[in-house]
């Protein structure tokens, strides 16, 4: 995918999003969850980044990272890269396991970053696979019982002016559903990078080893759909964009994408 400079945040405070490829599980026992959790204490003791939040969910994790040194991309790649050698390893697969970039929003503020808290720690809950407080792939526990690998102090001083008071304040604002228009079910979509459509045509004929995008035009239908299905479901991309840089109708490009295999 074309490589776009991403924007410089004021406060170094990004919440990161690492997605399975193609939505695919990512942990499967607890073994893989404490592989991971090896691999953040790798990466934080080389980088020398913080870690505010966490939570790791089957298919995708939440991360909320302090960059003070701009190391974002490197403490990512080397995090993914050491991940997948040990699952392809471990599950005899090849390829990629997480998809080809990450997705990353800058926290600009303490408002954000205390919504933004609450929203990874409740996220098991609103996805039907544990309560938040017992729940033992996220940061929420770290707050109340201590510091493992998550820099708890920077946070805590948002909800209160000592410990005791800013840990029960924080249980508190984690026990209120979170708001729509704080951050809600609408954060992962604005999470979604966008591209132009320049960008989207280097990328589609990337994906589809095709000189020309246009070229699509010319096959037939059986080989058209063929193509169409291997652009199903790409970050920053949708339908009416690769209408307009391929030149297919939306119509088409909605039909060849669901028609079955035979």
């Amino acid at each position: 995918m074309p490589r776009m400079a991403r924007k410089k945040c004021n406060t170094k405070v990004y919440h990161v999003i690492l997605r399975g490829n193609a939505k695919q599980d990512i942990f499967l026992e607890k073994q893989d969850y404490n592989k991971f959790t090896k691999e953040i204490y790798n990466t934080k003791e080389k980088y020398q980044y913080e870690l505010y939040a966490y939570c790791f969910m089957t298919n995708h994790v939440h991360l909320i990272i302090y960059d003070k040194n701009d190391k974002l991309s490197k403490i990512l790649q080397s995090l993914t890269v050491s991940y997948s050698a040990y699952w392809n390893k471990k599950y005899e697969r090849v390829g990629h396991l997480f998809q080809n970039r990450f997705l990353s929003k800058n926290v600009e503020d303490e408002k954000y970053l205390r919504t933004l808290c609450r929203y990874i720690h409740q996220n098991p809950c609103k996805s039907g696979i544990g309560e938040m407080e017992e729940y033992p792939w996220s940061s929420y526990q770290e707050y109340l019982e201590g510091r493992e690998i998550v820099e708890t102090k920077q946070v805590l001083m948002l909800f209160g002016e000592n410990k005791t008071e800013a840990i029960s304040n924080f249980i508190n604002f984690h026990k209120v559903n979170q708001k729509r228009e704080d951050i809600g079910e609408l954060i992962e979509y604005e999470m979604v990078e966008k591209i132009n459509d320049e960008q989207a045509k280097k990328y589609i004929e990337e994906i589809l080893k095709l000189e020309n995008i246009q070229e699509i035009l010319q096959y037939s239908v059986k080989k058209r759909n063929e193509y169409l299905k291997r652009l199903k479901g790409i970050q920053g991309i949708n339908k009416t964009q690769i209408a307009r840089v391929t030149g297919l109708t939306k119509k088409m490009i909605e039909k060849g994408m669901k028609e079955k295999e035979e």
